[in-house]
């Protein structure tokens, strides 16, 4: 898939919700507000897609940031960690259980191979509170 000019390994993933995962060699050098919004109004995905940006520190830890359709980029996605390890594991990249740094916290994230679950622990935090007036 060519998106900003710039060829990209695409896997694409449901976790019950749309994801596109690619995997980077830095996160940290990623311009994601450039590249996320291109990739979740691409024209490939007429429903608009969460996007995750992957790089693999090794096979049982790795770093992620995410584009989250109609949010932009948000500190943390669990269905989109979760996309992320299945698509490391079809890739032959990740091992069935992985450690996801995202910019909001760490999760744990196995893909069960004996009942085919996908299971995610880690701690939930309140980043946002605030009022409605409508």
């Amino acid at each position: 898939m060519t998106v900003a000019g710039q060829s990209w390994d695409v896997t694409c993933v449901s976790m019950g919700n749309p994801h596109a995962v690619m995997f980077v060699p830095s996160v940290g050098d990623l311009d994601l507000p450039a590249v996320g919004a291109l990739f979740e109004k691409h024209p490939f995905f007429p429903q608009r897609i969460n996007t995750e940006f992957v790089e693999i520190v090794n096979e049982k830890h790795v770093r992620m940031r995410v584009w989250e359709r109609g949010a932009g980029e948000t500190l943390a996605c669990g269905t989109g960690a979760c996309a992320v390890v299945v698509a490391g594991i079809l890739n032959k990249f990740l091992e069935r259980r992985v450690m996801v740094e995202l910019l909001g916290g760490i999760l744990d994230v196995e893909w069960n191979a004996t009942d085919n679950h996908v299971y995610m622990t880690g701690p939930a935090k309140t980043v946002f509170e605030g009022v409605y007036q409508y």
